[in-house]
């Protein structure tokens, strides 16, 4: 273990079984020399350090092109016959004709989907891909791209410029972007955008865990922050709610 044995307040309300422990470690490691020092040297060489740089510059340029824009997230294994494919298209091609451009991962499942309901639709699909040992492969949905080295780059090039985000079900990865996005905006490092979570079906659980678990049982999560996001399926609340978002600058 890195630490000592931490210093743990321990609260048990049985009538509501919440559990809350606040660990402090009385002493904290040292961080791993390697690690800094390849850092260093990456800044050093003038490398590393640049290529970020420069992948965030084109990123927030690429994206400065298009002013209203929605990011949609979700699953890249859901094929043209899943449900949630279906309602991500139909709701990208609604979202071009208001005038939005559709901003995905570039990759396929729920980001072909929008990408290419928003393409039909006459709009501007962008996709935004990674680069990879095992290249993913950008759909033939999308009207212009950007493609990223760094995984970090990208997703703050995905959080940029959207008025809303919208998140259909996925895998860690889609979790991963709606944890990152609502810590944002819970801590206020950017300020409250629309959260969308659309399939009931799969978000209803979570909220569940997060709600019973998170919440009641051990204290983790306020209350209040359930309120940053909107599960909903329907089209016409989607539209709305990203209808009443101000455009950001």
């Amino acid at each position: 273990m890195w630490y000592t044995e931490a210093m743990t307040s321990l609260h048990h309300h049985p009538e509501d079984e919440s559990l809350i422990c606040i660990n402090v470690p009385k002493e904290v490691g040292d961080r791993d020399p390697h690690i800094i020092e390849q850092l260093v040297d990456g800044a050093k060489v003038n490398q590393r350090a640049t290529r970020i740089a420069t992948e965030f510059d084109l990123g927030l340029k690429f994206l400065r092109k298009y002013p209203k824009s929605v990011t949609i997230y979700g699953s890249a294994r859901f094929d043209h016959e899943n449900p949630h494919y279906k309602h991500a298209r139909a709701l990208g091609q609604r979202l071009a004709k208001l005038g939005y451009a559709v901003i995905t991962g570039g990759g396929p499942g729920i980001m072909e989907a929008a990408n290419r309901g928003a393409k039909e639709a006459g709009g501007d699909s962008i996709g935004l891909n990674i680069e990879l040992p095992r290249e993913q492969s950008l759909n033939e949905y999308t009207t212009d791209t950007l493609s990223f080295y760094y995984f970090f780059s990208r997703k703050t090039a995905l959080s940029f410029s959207a008025e809303s985000y919208i998140y259909y079900p996925g895998g860690f990865g889609t979790l991963d972007e709606f944890f990152e996005i609502i810590t944002l905006i819970q801590t206020k490092k950017i300020r409250e955008i629309p959260i969308i979570l659309v399939g009931s079906d799969f978000w209803k659980p979570l909220e569940k865990f997060i709600i019973e678990e998170c919440i009641q049982k051990h204290g983790a999560v306020s209350p209040y922050d359930t309120e940053l996001y909107t599960i909903t399926d329907d089209h016409e609340e989607i539209l709305r709610i990203v209808q009443n978002a101000k455009v950001r600058t």
